[in-house]
């Protein structure tokens, strides 16, 4: 009973992610991470010292975040209830957890494209930071998709990753960096130095994880050849990390990523990840969504092996 105990949390919250996804009625950690985010970089994003000013906001936000779960659990489960200290940790992983949602959306995409190019659009610009306006059919699709395997490693194998190394607290940690990195983390006038620890920061969490997350993608397709593809082209990302996913999907579905986006009226150049400049189709998105379940269940599988491995260790 113990031992369930301790790894139940992990398995309701799974569940309630493949249920539910991220439903908009319900009030949701990220928002008020990025209401704390804008607040802090309105508030001390001008004048001298940006960098340091980013570099203490980035830094005095992730150790509260840290910090604050550690004490809410552990108060929770010590001077409340054991059954409580679950609840809450089955609702802040299934918070951390962003597999389900996203998949929708990248279906609808491609739905919405089918019927015409402007709903497409329309449709991705939900997904995408870069303006989607003038984007053609296939810029659209290969935005979703290069979207899809991002959150794959920004919305499960990397929580998960860091749920394994320092439980839940670990998990909402990296969740506030991911935050921060998507809303500072920009390579513009505006962000560039106060974001540039922050963006930083979220290479080093997604280190191992995006790799991690291109090897089960490649293992679950039952073509381990493609390693050497996602070594060839997984380096050539701006990106320390992003390549690595978009590489392995590329080469699974023998397509190819990157290219010219637009972010905030600025053209950006994305290297090419993959050969293949194909048009893409419904059935690419059938098979990617395929493959990022396969390898959202085995990185489930392993963070519940090693959750109960390590629970009967220290019994």
């Amino acid at each position: 009973m113990e031992y369930f105990v301790l790894i139940l949390p992990l398995l309701l919250a799974w569940g309630l992610d493949r249920w539910l996804g991220d439903p908009v009625w319900l009030p949701h950690p990220i928002v008020a991470f990025g209401h704390a985010i804008a607040f802090c970089e309105h508030t001390l994003n001008k004048g001298d010292g940006r960098f340091v000013k980013g570099m203490l906001t980035t830094i005095t936000l992730v150790v509260s975040v840290y910090l604050l779960t550690k004490v809410l659990l552990w108060g929770a489960s010590v001077y409340i209830s054991l059954w409580l200290g679950v609840v809450l940790k089955t609702i802040l992983i299934f918070y951390c957890l962003a597999g389900t949602t996203l998949i929708r959306e990248v279906r609808e995409v491609f739905q919405a494209l089918d019927r015409s190019l402007d709903e497409g659009r329309n449709q991705v610009s939900r997904i995408v930071g870069r303006d989607t306006q003038a984007l053609s059919a296939q810029e659209v699709r290969t935005a979703a998709l290069e979207t899809l395997v991002e959150n794959l490693n920004d919305g499960v194998i990397a929580p998960l990753f860091w749920y394994l190394l320092l439980g839940v607290p670990g998990m909402m940690t990296y969740k506030m960096i991911n935050t921060l990195d998507s809303m500072i983390g920009y390579r513009n006038e505006r962000y560039h130095r106060f974001g540039c620890f922050a963006a930083r920061l979220d290479d080093v969490a997604n280190y191992i994880p995006a790799r991690l997350t291109a090897l089960l993608m490649v293992q679950v397709s039952g073509r381990p050849a493609l390693l050497k593809f996602v070594l060839r082209y997984g380096k050539e990302h701006a990106s320390p990390n992003s390549g690595y996913p978009e590489a392995a999907l590329a080469g699974i579905l023998n397509c190819r990523f990157g290219g010219p986006h637009n972010y905030f009226g600025e053209e950006v150049w994305k290297p090419y990840i993959g050969s293949n400049p194909r048009l893409l189709t419904t059935k690419d998105m059938q098979r990617a969504v395929r493959i990022n379940r396969r390898a959202e269940n085995a990185m489930f599988l392993f963070a519940s092996f090693i959750t109960l491995a390590v629970a009967m260790a220290g019994g």
